[in-house]
């Protein structure tokens, strides 16, 4: 079955040129590690990999930084999709924080990244806002905001006394520079032009159809017949684990994004920082470098087909209602691009990295949920150094098998 994970016009995409081409594979290769997926998750390992001085090899199916990457919003945030007191069944408070400050240090590493190799994916650190318009959530904010604080999160609480926004705020958590915003397209390239100076072989067009799991290897059969050998293999394709395993990562949704035109203020949004409500499911929402507003949300169930078009278009009009409701000092808003994509979330709200439980050659580098390219960041940085020998102990936290009996 053909899934349909990604529908109608991404901005991303749309709005840049493609800056490279990369080549199909026309011959055999050996290598040490295959990075299956050249989104930006496989962009990012590729890069951590190569770092290290490992071998690499970047096989993708399609074209580099298309299919999930295309839908990503890149709002990138520490905390997770759920407050902690509400993942209390899932991962303890303790866990829950270390999480949220691997995430400073994911973010520290894309800002080590921009100021060694330049700013060509229109990186901007923020300020985040997580904020209720409910009177019945409002201790709920509170007490996150209370975590944060007590575990020297840098953090400010506003509720209606000290709001500076245009939309009915009564209660939110303003985290400083808790957050960032790029253009994923772009951060994708980036990556691989820097992983390719390094050595680093990538081709497109390229997808792998049969996988050999060997003694001391493992080997790839591609589309065209080609193979590449390797080590081991990195699991770097999103959503799309078919060919891998029969293993339920999490609860596919599809989220919808719409993209405005250019416009020329954005009163009633201090700082523009990257906003996202405590509704269920959220909406998200931040601006990009050339002056553009996109809003996000409005998860339904995943389903594998086609998703209907009177159902899409359902859902663009709430979010440009809702993003004209909350900013009516921003006029002009025009929208320009819709386009809506899979989304999965987990119980814990992690994503998975790390070996499987049982091929040792078969290890994931899977982003789920709302922080999957900071998880991946983290994948990239932990899994090169297993590799080499060297173990992380948070690794334990992204276990591929953490939620089996």
């Amino acid at each position: 079955m053909n899934i349909q994970y990604v529908q109608g016009n991404p901005i991303f995409t749309a709005i840049n040129k493609v800056p490279k081409q990369y080549p199909y594979l026309t011959e055999d290769l050996e290598t040490d590690v295959i990075v299956i997926g050249g989104g930006v998750t496989g962009a990012i390992a590729s890069y951590y990999f190569s770092e290290n001085n490992i071998n690499t090899v970047v096989l993708e199916k399609s074209r580099v930084g298309f299919g999930s990457s295309s839908v990503t919003t890149s709002l990138l945030q520490y905390e997770l999709d759920q407050n902690l007191n509400v993942l209390t069944e899932a991962i303890s408070v303790e866990d829950g924080i270390k999480a949220y400050k691997l995430g400073l240090k994911a973010l520290k590493e894309i800002d080590n990244f921009i100021k060694k190799y330049g700013n060509n994916c229109d990186y901007e650190p923020k300020d985040t806002l997580l904020y209720t318009s409910q009177n019945i959530e409002k201790k709920e904010i509170y007490e996150e905001y209370k975590l944060r604080k007590e575990n020297g999160l840098d953090v400010e609480f506003i509720d209606e006394k000290n709001n500076p926004f245009s939309f009915d705020l009564k209660a939110g958590v303003c985290s400083k520079l808790g957050g960032a915003q790029l253009d994923p397209y772009k951060y994708t390239h980036q990556l691989l032009d820097v992983a390719c100076v390094n050595g680093v072989r990538v081709y497109e067009n390229t997808e792998v159809v049969k996988i050999n799991y060997e003694k001391e290897g493992v080997e790839v059969e591609t589309n065209y017949g080609y193979k590449v050998k390797g080590k081991i293999i990195i699991v770097a394709t999103g959503y799309d684990t078919r060919i891998f395993t029969n293993r339920n990562f999490g609860t596919m949704t599809t989220t919808f994004n719409i993209a405005t035109k250019p416009i020329k203020n954005f009163n009633g949004w201090k700082n523009r920082v990257l906003i996202r409500d405590n509704s269920d499911p959220y909406n998200y929402l931040r601006t990009t470098g050339d002056n553009r507003i996109i809003i996000g949300g409005e998860d339904i169930e995943f389903r594998p087909q086609m998703l209907k078009e009177e159902v899409a278009y359902q859902k663009y009009s709430i979010l440009e209602n809702r993003l004209k409701a909350m900013f009516p000092k921003i006029k002009n808003v025009e929208i320009e691009f819709k386009y809506c994509g899979a989304f999965a979330s987990t119980k814990d709200n992690l994503g998975f990295l790390g070996p499987d439980p049982n091929k040792k050659n078969l290890w994931y580098c899977l982003g789920y949920g709302a922080n999957g390219i900071l998880f991946a960041i983290l994948g990239g940085m932990m899994l090169s150094k297993l590799f080499l020998g060297e173990k992380s102990e948070d690794l334990r936290l992204f276990k591929v098998d953490r939620f089996d009996n």
